[in-house]
């Protein structure tokens, strides 16, 4: 139930299960938790040591075989928060050896949820007015929405203004993404729908295949370009399209 929450705060699969195991079980054997956790015995035991090392769990030597109890979970926290700790002495930094590093052209794609998170970071940090075209309500896709709240807080401190061109689909599907969006908005005409959308902020021109109406497809991506010729063209491109739009 909880394997994937540990695994995306650090832990592997089998750590994810045998903690998860001693967290229901309480002071187990070796074999108990092979059997609960369903990890090969063999392997039981090196995950357990892991464990130890990280905190998560501690051995009571017993007469006949030790046991094994897992920590409070507080412990989890404790360990992120450490983390984070770590970073933020190093971020300054990290900061500044990024910045010392030329990125005025570049292309890249970001892939996936966590493509789209970044995409997301990208315009907070640019922190220019947005141009969407094509735009479908994809902040609202189960995948990104729980991140939404975050971003559209952060948006606000620092007024961030979005133009939207939306597919005319929008109006009647998905008119649950209007009241974040601000109300600067058009919609394209009937019959130009595509399941590609260009959303340029700053010097970025990213443009997002397999979008869908309020969500996006299962595989998706961006391609971003950075780029100040090209993206003050799409902007001049925009222009165009918002003034002949109703």
């Amino acid at each position: 139930m909880y394997v994937e929450i540990f695994q995306e705060l650090g832990l592997v699969k089998n750590e994810s299960r045998i903690y998860e195991t001693l967290l229901r079980e309480g002071e187990s054997s070796v074999g108990h938790i092979s059997i609960k956790s369903k990890v090969h015995r063999r392997n039981v035991y090196d995950t357990l040591n892991r464990l130890m090392e990280k905190g998560l769990v501690f051995e009571i030597v017993a007469a006949k075989e030790n046991l094994y109890q897992a920590v409070h979970p507080d412990k989890l926290m404790e360990l992120i928060q450490e983390k984070t700790m770590i970073l933020d002495r190093v971020m300054p930094d990290l900061r500044k050896l990024y910045k010392s590093t030329p990125h005025e052209e570049e292309v890249y794609v970001y892939r996936g949820a966590e493509g789209w998170k970044n995409y997301m970071l990208d315009m907070l940090k640019v922190g220019e007015p947005v141009y969407f075209i094509a735009a479908k309500g994809g902040w609202l896709d189960e995948r990104v929405k729980n991140f939404f709240p975050k971003f559209e807080a952060e948006a606000k401190k620092k007024g961030l203004k979005y133009f939207h061109l939306f597919d005319h689909e929008v109006k009647k599907g998905c008119p649950e993404i209007i009241p974040h969006v601000g109300g600067s908005y058009k919609f394209f005409p009937k019959g130009y729908s595509t399941s590609v959308a260009i959303d340029v902020f700053g010097d970025h021109v990213n443009i997002i295949s397999g979008m869908e109406l309020g969500g996006l497809a299962e595989d998706f991506s961006f391609t971003v370009i950075v780029n100040k010729e090209i993206a003050n063209a799409f902007r001049t491109w925009f222009q165009f399209m918002w003034d002949f739009c109703p």
